[in-house]
């Protein structure tokens, strides 16, 4: 395994990709290709996980996962982060995907709290401590109890950053602003906070973050990018750019994710708008919504320019 390589080389923007399919449910890959060096090139993204939640990763086999990772490995990886999403509610499972993708030369490594088998904090530092000590790449751990019904608490957090060298970053979708604070205070200088909700980046920003694992970087990420570099220059100034993007966020959450995410990139020009069950498309009324959303940024009209030239 190679040398150790520190999380601020992922960079502040970082998107949670989608899986593209094909209307059959089968994994797109040539689609795949194409969307990540959409969300380099254009979206200005610094960084990209591979199967992730987004990515609709409880449905995808090993075998996908790990061949998406090839994909968009040799897409952008050699100008953006590669980090591979590991983690499962099985700490072997997690240890032999960190492992895969390891030595396939991914970029870090992202483990998600295990998810309905909810073990306790004794639990989750035994389980993120061996799944991180079967790599020397970087490990963001995912803490989101909204999909995984367990909190990783901040004395766990900080126990796993003092006590395991590669935990070294925090993707933080609790939804609570005050944990997040909490955290950054109390972890050890160097670990990164990236916030795990689009809605809350700035907020995540102000005490301490350094960036986020965003779904709306697919469609705005040059956006979220300009309103994060205002805000480390000029904080003042960041609020306006953040409130006009409110709305699509918004959109893109009016039902479970990656729903809507997927059909918002389809009308960039991408055929990706299909899901694995038990996922299904929006509703008539969701895409409505979705559709005005990006049509008030001007985002389906600027697209179709580039497009067209």
């Amino acid at each position: 395994m190679g040398a150790f390589r520190a999380p601020k080389e992922w960079g502040a923007l970082i998107t949670a990709m989608v899986t593209p399919m094909h209307e059959d449910g089968s994994v797109n890959y040539e689609a795949a290709e194409k969307l990540a060096a959409f969300l380099v090139d254009e979206q200005k993204n610094t960084g990209i996980v591979v199967g992730g939640t987004t990515g609709e990763s409880p449905t995808l086999t090993d075998k996908e996962k790990t061949q998406l990772l090839a994909t968009v490995l040799g897409a952008v990886g050699d100008r953006a982060a590669v980090i591979f999403g590991a983690g499962t509610y099985d700490t072997h499972h997690s240890t032999y995907l960190t492992k895969a993708a390891t030595e396939m030369g991914a970029h870090g490594i992202m483990l998600v709290s295990p998810y309905y088998n909810k073990p306790n904090q004794e639990g989750l530092y035994h389980h993120f401590r061996t799944v991180a000590e079967a790599t020397d790449l970087p490990v963001m751990l995912y803490n989101i109890q909204g999909r995984t019904s367990v909190n990783i608490e901040t004395p766990t957090l900080v126990r796993l950053a003092e006590d395991v060298e590669n935990i070294c970053a925090v993707k933080e979708a609790s939804g609570n602003l005050a944990q997040a604070a909490e955290v950054a205070a109390s972890v050890p200088e160097g670990f990164r906070i990236y916030s795990g909700d689009d809605i809350l980046t700035l907020p995540i920003l102000s005490v301490g973050g350094i960036g986020v694992v965003s779904v709306a970087g697919h469609i705005v990420g040059a956006r979220i990018m300009e309103m994060m570099e205002t805000f480390f220059q000029a904080p003042h100034l960041a609020a306006q750019k953040n409130k006009e993007l409110v709305p699509l966020i918004k959109a893109l959450f009016i039902t479970t994710n990656p729903i809507p995410v997927k059909y918002a990139v389809s009308l960039l020009g991408f055929d990706i708008a299909y899901y694995r069950s038990p996922m299904i498309p929006p509703t008539e009324e969701q895409k409505r919504a979705i559709e005005k959303a990006m049509q008030s940024l001007g985002l389906i009209e600027a697209h179709a320019a580039v497009q067209g030239g």
